[in-house]
């Protein structure tokens, strides 16, 4: 068997937990590995946007910032 801990968490928690739950008879330990796998998923998603977006910001740069763009802003 593993090994198993105890964990207070407040009533409204629980039942914040109770509706995310996928089908009724869910463990609560499942659910939150849940929680855990889809926080790393997202983290890494917004890890490789923000390597995007640096990676993006020299052109943007170039394309943007340039003379024929600042005649229109007076024109």
């Amino acid at each position: 068997m593993t090994d198993v801990t105890t964990i207070q968490l407040s009533k409204s928690v629980v039942k914040k937990l109770k509706k995310i739950k996928k089908y009724p008879r869910q463990t609560y330990n499942e659910l939150i590995l849940y929680l855990i796998k889809h926080s790393e998923s997202v983290r890494m998603r917004n890890q490789y946007d923000e390597f995007l977006h640096k990676i993006q910001q020299p052109k943007m740069r170039e394309l943007w910032d340039n003379e024929y763009d600042e005649a229109w802003e007076d024109a």
